[in-house]
Order: structure tokens, then sequence, then C-alpha cells
């Protein structure tokens, strides 16, 4: 054993006695970190604390003198912590966060110091908006831009900094993050719920989405990380022959955690319990060295908040362990890619599920409609959703390997689509007592034991209704949640509202009793949405061609799921529900697109790096020890020699034939990419880069792969997947 792998156990076996004496404290430490509501009662006065309430309950502003005290308690709090520095911590279109601490220190006129921050800190700061991507809503020279106090999250430390959660918005007003649209999604879908959930309970007053995402992530060993060029600089193996046992024996999933991953998880989630993040299962996938962790479901905004630092936490916490975590949905060939299935329902503020079935016939038709108008929601705008999840890490994830496919669909199961034919049934107009008496008792009031038998799930589905909460699975475990759960709301909001003027149009008009108006309008919407259901197998072939002719989307890359985004629907959708206007939609797009090729262009080169400074002389090498081989056979055999070397010349064949492939290949990548790349126009520049340069990857990878199987392994300059992916 290598003293490095050997000190990376005994520093875990230490971590786990620590851990062992804290068992049993999750609950005290829960939050300990996190400027709560608990703190907010120990530090802040009581005009303070409501006013903070509001903020978070109605989204009301917070007076600026209040925010001052809010700051003073904050700052009081948070060095009693051992913090030092505060920050706006945001979520700029990379995809991740950004921070840039100032210290509690300032100087007096006269020379003293003291440690210093006020309502003014708390509530806005000025980052450099030029310096990241903003689609051209800011050049270089427009720098300023203001990062905004999000109260409904709460402040945390981290290390030694106060951590305040913001958005990120322009000089001019314009959403420069992910955070902004996501809340106005929001409060689109709050508004929207809340009017309609008033149809069956008039106490309703807010309703709120809530998430519950299940991050899949790899480990492997830091050191055999280090010594791979392509996972340090794009998350993924390049290149890299299959191991010959992998994941068909399904022997690691839901197997005995190995010990050095146990103790990281251990690690893990101590730190998360006192940053508030409430994790709670944790298991082995599918892949070796895969795994996963969940939490339980929270309020949408606070829960994505949570992923993102959860994340970060991870990388910090593998370090520790002398681990890598690998977040590319697709690091490994041959195995199953990583997903963050977010799995999201609407809750109202008395306490109930609105995706979640009831005692009485009333609680299921609020069920029904909450159902029905999400799958017409999603059939509606199946192609915006598709886009939501659309990179250039997860186009290699999705379509096998238990990742849905890029074909949006909703599998609710046999048992509800029964229910939903029923109700597709109904007369229109008016119900008869009989109906009404038949249509409660029969068929809505069966539902709860309808899906207490209803376990099948659709692993091929993107997605599925799992009993009380749709579960989106085609999301990256790279991916930030805001960017498909602000589509979901928006779209959910959008379709919620139509849905009401409907039935508010009947009632008015048609002098219709509430629960025919309700019905009348959900048959129509369950005929409207039937294509968008499916259960069966979404990785066949018949599939594809049956969605083709439901006239369903299947965008495979990104660059044609990202088209969607600036066409007249998906504007008017933004628009309408105050969640972006056109100039912030065509900015994402742009962001998007030159992502995905900066993704690419990057891969390319490295993949370049590895064929000429690596594969190429290795496998010169080997190709040098067979000629040689073959000239001492020569000295000996004389002019009878080939007789005695057809394995030999065979695999020099092989070995040549792969060399001069490789090389052929990857100078014609680099032509294509040099084409790429002087193209102005962000989308041509984009399909350039799918069409013409990405098909090259995986031939050269062939022929490198190829070589790795024929080489002298003493000779094969990368580590290789039996060594990378075994951490015990």
């Amino acid at each position: 054993m290598s003293e490095l792998r050997f000190r990376a156990i005994s520093d875990s076996q230490k971590r786990n006695h620590i851990q062992i004496e804290e068992r049993g404290r999750r609950s005290e430490l829960f939050g300990k970190n996190v400027f709560n509501e608990e703190r907010m009662l120990q530090y802040l006065t009581k005009d303070a604390l409501e006013s903070v309430k509001a903020a978070i309950f109605s989204g009301s502003k917070i007076d600026r003198k209040i925010a001052d005290q809010v700051a003073e308690a904050m700052k009081g709090w948070a060095i009693t912590m051992g913090a030092t520095h505060y920050t706006h911590w945001f979520q700029p279109l990379t995809g991740s966060t950004a921070e840039k601490h100032d210290a509690f220190f300032d100087l007096l006129p006269d020379g003293r110091a003291l440690e210093k921050f006020g309502g003014a800190q708390l509530v806005q700061q000025e980052p450099d908006a030029s310096s990241f991507p903003s689609g051209g809503i800011r050049n270089t020279f427009e720098a300023r831009g203001y990062t905004a106090w999000d109260p409904t999250s709460p402040a945390f430390i981290y290390g030694t900094t106060l951590c305040i959660p913001t958005i990120f918005v322009s000089y001019t007003g314009e959403a420069l993050d992910n955070k902004a649209p996501l809340l106005r999604a929001l409060h689109a879908v709050d508004e929207a719920a809340t009017a309609v959930a008033r149809y069956f309970d008039k106490n309703v007053s807010k309703v709120h989405a809530t998430l519950g995402w299940e991050q899949e992530y790899f480990l492997i060993d830091k050191a055999l990380a280090q010594s791979r060029p392509d996972i340090l600089l794009t998350g993924r193996t390049l290149v890299g022959q299959s191991a010959a046992k992998g994941q068909q024996l399904d022997d690691h999933y839901f197997g005995v955690i190995p010990v050095r991953v146990l103790s990281f998880m251990s690690d893990l989630e101590q730190e998360c319990t006192k940053l508030g993040i409430p994790v709670k299962t944790r298991h082995n996938e599918v892949a070796p060295n895969q795994f996963e962790l969940a939490p339980v479901f929270e309020e949408a905004n606070l829960a994505v908040d949570h992923n993102l630092l959860l994340m970060d936490v991870m990388d910090k916490v593998a370090d520790r362990h002398h681990l890598k975590v690998l977040f590319h949905e697709k690091p490994f060939e041959g195995i199953n890619g990583s997903g963050k299935h977010n799995n999201w329902s609407l809750a109202t503020d008395t306490g109930v599920n609105l995706l979640s079935p009831g005692s009485t016939p009333m609680k299921n038709l609020q069920f029904l409609t909450f159902f029905i108008n999400t799958i017409k929601a999603v059939d509606t705008y199946e192609e915006l959703l598709r886009s939501s999840i659309a990179s250039a890490s997860n186009d290699y994830r999705l379509g096998a390997n238990e990742a849905p496919p890029a074909i949006m669909s909703i599998f609710i199961g046999k048992q509800l689509s029964s229910v939903l034919d029923e109700l597709e049934g109904v007369s229109k107009g008016k119900l008869s007592p009989e109906e009404k008496t038949e249509l409660k008792l029969n068929v809505v009031g069966k539902i709860p034991e309808i899906l207490l038998d209803n376990t099948d799930r659709n692993r091929t589905s993107p997605f599925a209704f799992t009993g009380n909460k749709f579960e989106m699975r085609g999301v990256g475990s790279k991916t930030n949640c805001a960017k498909p759960m602000t589509v979901l709301n928006t779209i959910v909001a959008k379709q919620l509202q139509e849905f009401k003027k409907e039935v508010d149009l009947l009632i008015d008009k048609k002098n219709l009793k509430k629960d025919e108006a309700v019905f009348n309008v959900l048959r129509e919407h369950i005929k409207a949405s039937k294509r968008i259901r499916f259960d069966g197998d979404g990785y066949s072939i018949d599939w594809e061609k049956e969605a083709k002719k439901r006239k369903l989307s299947n965008n495979k890359s990104t660059p044609e799921a990202l088209q969607v985004l600036t066409d007249k629907v998906s504007l008017e959708l933004f628009g309408s529900m105050n969640v972006m206007s056109e100039k912030e939609v065509a900015a994402r797009k742009e962001v998007e697109l030159e992502t995905y090729i900066l993704n690419v262009q990057i891969e390319g080169r490295v993949m370049t790096e590895l064929v000429y400074n690596y594969i190429l002389p290795a496998a010169m090498r080997y190709q040098n020890m067979l000629l040689k081989n073959l000239a001492g056979m020569k000295d000996i055999y004389g002019s009878t020699f080939k007789k005695y070397v057809p394995a030999q010349m065979d695999i020099l064949e092989q070995v040549s034939t792969h060399i001069s492939e490789l090389k052929t290949k990857t100078d014609t990548m680099v032509e294509a990419r040099k084409k790429g790349n002087a193209m102005l126009d962000t989308n041509k520049k984009a399909h350039t880069y799918c069409n013409e340069v990405r098909p090259y990857f995986d031939e050269i990878r062939f022929n490198c792969d190829r070589l790795e199987r024929l080489v002298d392994d003493r000779l094969w300059p990368l580590t290789k997947y039996r060594e990378l992916l075994f951490v015990k």
C-alpha cells in the first residue's frame, strides 16, 4: 500500500473516532452555523424579527433601519462563532456560486480600528458584473452590478465567513444569476396555486413549491485523479478502456459502503448538519465508486441553495479524506452516469401537499386538479422543460444507463391512467346527482388505495409521478437545480392561471357549480395532454417512432435543445409571468451556447494533448519493442523467420493501424475546431462544435482504447479504469 493511501486511511480512522463520540447529537448540531429563526429570536428585537418574517412570508421590503438592526445582530452572532469576514453568496450564470470576502474591519478617522457591518453592507453590494457571463447584458466597460440580500434563505457561517445568500442583477436591473428568476417563478406559482387551492380551502393564503434533490456522484482517490489530465481539466475520462469488472454483477448497488467512503460521508453529514442542510439518505449507487446523498424536502429556493452549498462542502471534505468528487454526468464510459433527480411538489401554509390525495372526495378532487394541471403544463411546454436540463456534460448521459431519454414524457402508472380515462368519459356540462355520486365515490374516492398499491417505477421516464410528487429524472448531477425549477414552476403557474380562468368562466357564464366546472375543465385537459403520458420503455426505438407521431420533441443535443428559449411562445410565457424579460432570456441562451462551445473546446484541446503527449509516444515505444523483437527473430531464423512471428506481426499491424488512425482523426478534429473558432455567430459555432468536432471524440477514443488493450501495461502512461474505479 502506498504511503499516501495509508495516510488517507489513517486520517479517516481518526475522524471516525471523533464522529463516534458525536453520534446521536445530530439534532443538537442542526443549524448550528445558520442565522435561523432560533438565532433571530436570541439576537433581534421584536420589530426586526417581525419585519424579517414578513419579508420571508409575503415578500415585503425591509426598512433600512431594521436592516441595520439585523446586520448588527448577524455580526454579533457571527463573531461569537469565530467569523472574521462576510460575503454576499450568489449564483452567477457559471452554474456554480461566487463570493467576495470582506473583513468585519474598518478604521475610524482617528485611526482606531473597529468591527463594522451595517444594513448597507447586508442589503446590497457591488461586484464586478462584467467578469461573469452575461450574454451581452454587460460589457467590460460596464462593470457595475448589484447583489441584493435574499431574506428567504438564511445567512450561514462557512469556515470563518458569514455567507449571505443574494440575487445578482445588472446596473440596469436585469437578472445576471439563477436565483432571481427562480424567486420570480416561485412567486408566480404561489399566486396561481393559492388562487386555485382556495376553491377547496378558503384558509389557504400561501403555496410554496417543495424540492427534494437526490445528488449522485463518484468518488476516486485524489492522487489517482491528479494523474489524469482529462479528469482534472474536464471532470471526466476522455479515454480509457473499460475494466473487466464494472457494474455487470450488480454487487455495488446498496452494498456495504467502503470504510474510507463511509468516513467521508460521516464527516460530510456533520458539516451539512451544522449548515442546516437536512441530509438523510446515503447509499452506494449502481456503478462502482458511485454514491448518492438525499435530504429531507425543503422549500424550493432553500433547497437549491443547500444543494449548491453541499457540492462545495463535498469538494472540501473529500480533499481532507484524500478523495476527489466527480460531479460530471458521465465521468466513465460503459457504466452509469450521475443525475440529480428533482422531486417536486406544492404545499400550502395549512400543511397540505397538493399532490397527495386525501381521505375525502373533495381532497381528491383537489389532488386531481393539481395533478392534471401539472401534466398539462409539461405537455404544453415539454420542449422548454427539456432545454432546462441541457448541457454539454448531460448530453453524454441522457438516454442510457437509467438516465431518461431526451424525449419528455410523463409516467403515472396504469392505475392512475385508468382514473384519468374514466374522468375523460365524464359527460360535458351539468352532472346528474347519480353521476356526481358515482364520480366522487367510485372514481375520485378510490385514489388513495390506488396509490397505495401503485408501486411501479419507470427508470426511463423523464418526469414520473411517484405517489405524492413528480420526479424530474433528467437533471444532470452538475446542474444548478434553479434552472429546471424556474421553468417547471413557471409553466405550472401559467397553466394554473389558465385553468382558473376557464373554471370561473363556466361558473359565471354557464351557471355550473364549482365541482362541475372543475370536472369539465379537467376533462378537456386530460384529452389535450394525452400525448405526453407514456408508461413504457423510454429507451426503445418504438417509443422514438411513436413520440415522433405524437409530435413530441426529441432534441438530443444541447444546441438543438436551447433553440426553444427564444421562440415566441417561450418569450411570451416568461414575460407574462414576470419571470424573465426577453433580454434576460436571450442572454441566458447566449451564455448556455457559449458554455457548451467552451466545454467541447476544452475537451478537444485536452484530447489532443493526451494523444500527442501521452498515448502516441507510449504506443510508438511499444511499436519499437515489437520491431526489435522481429529484428531479433530474423537474426536467428533468417529468411524463414516469418513463420515463427505471426502473433508479433498481427500485434504490430494492429498497433501501427491504430497509431495511424489516431493521428489522422486527431488532426482532422483540430482542423474542425479551427473552423468552429473562426465563426462569429454563437449559434452556428455551437452547432459546428456539436456536429463537426464532437463526433471525432468517439473515433479518437476508440483508437486510444484499442491501443490501451495492446500496449505493454508498464508503458501505458495513464491510470486505468481498474485502478480508478474501486476505492477501498
